[in-house]
């Protein structure tokens, strides 16, 4: 059984900083890559940032500048340090993983969320 594990998020004023991890835990062979999304009120869930096993990084363009994408791969763990936060950054923002649990196909699995709000 493998859980993402969210932690960080919380209330910031605009210009703020906020530091989200997730944790990868349970049955892993290896991670393929591991993503943030985010999903705004009405709108529709969007990729973030994404870090591949390669430590290959990519950015939404929003966000470019602003927030960094990490990993610990000894802890299986991905980070998003989130800096200069809009109020347009208010979301629940979600872990995402792509791994195989044993050798063979690999699967997708997503934390609960945590919310970030930013107010101006």
């Amino acid at each position: 059984q493998v859980q993402l594990v969210q932690s960080g998020g919380g209330l910031v004023q605009a210009g703020g900083s906020l530091r989200l991890s997730c944790a990868a835990s349970g049955n892993i062979f290896s991670i393929n890559a591991m993503n943030w999304y985010r999903q705004a009120p009405g709108k529709q869930r969007e990729l973030v940032a994404g870090i591949t096993r390669y430590d290959s990084t990519n950015y939404a363009d929003s966000v470019k500048g602003r927030f960094t994408i990490s990993r610990a791969n000894a802890k299986n763990t991905v980070y998003l340090e989130m800096n200069s936060l809009k109020p347009e950054d208010t979301a629940v923002y979600y872990c995402f993983a792509n791994l195989f649990p044993e050798p063979g196909q690999p699967r997708n699995y997503w934390g609960r969320g945590t919310q970030v709000t930013v107010s101006s």
